[in-house]
């Protein structure tokens, strides 16, 4: 956000302090006095973002991951939040589908091995969830997967593997 000329600047900022006051109403209202050129920036997209995930709205979330993805599609947060939406949506399969092309794109990035890994085991596929979660811990300290993935209920089919990691 910090390339927004003023006023942009100013209610983007403002957005980002509602928001961490806990008041989300605020921070949209200030996200709509946004000229379009700063609604489209990839700090303000993330930020709008994480307003309606907070509030579990996921089908405008979903529209503003996919606006992440175009307008910054080599930030990772994009296709992880595009994912995670679907996967909130519902629509398991299509997350899988749509994060899997990005683990060698964002190799160095933790939470794609990891929500692959939560997408796995919600399909049923324990064997290939517990690869991703091996890989996710590869790329964190391993106890802080394993704290993760114990309280995540993505992956309570796995609780036993997680519990002797």
């Amino acid at each position: 956000m910090s390339a927004l000329d003023f006023p942009d600047r100013h209610h983007a900022l403002a957005a980002e302090g509602w928001f961490e006051l806990g008041r989300p109403a605020e921070a949209l209202s200030e996200l709509d006095l946004l000229s379009p050129a700063g609604r489209s920036d990839p700090g303000v997209l993330e930020l709008h973002w994480r307003i309606l995930a907070q509030r579990r709205e996921w089908s405008e979330a979903l529209e503003i991951a996919n606006r992440m993805t175009e307008a910054a599609p080599e930030r990772a947060e994009g296709w992880i939040h595009r994912s995670f939406t679907l996967h909130e949506l519902r629509r398991t399969d299509e997350a899988w589908s749509m994060l899997l092309p990005m683990a060698p794109r964002f190799p160095e990035e933790s939470i794609i091995p990891y929500n692959l890994a939560c997408y796995a085991c919600q399909m049923g596929n324990l064997e290939v969830a517990q690869d991703w979660l091996q890989r996710a811990a590869k790329l964190r300290p391993k106890n802080e997967i394993k704290v993760m993935a114990l309280s995540d209920p993505d992956l309570a089919p796995l609780r036993s593997y997680v519990e002797g990691l």
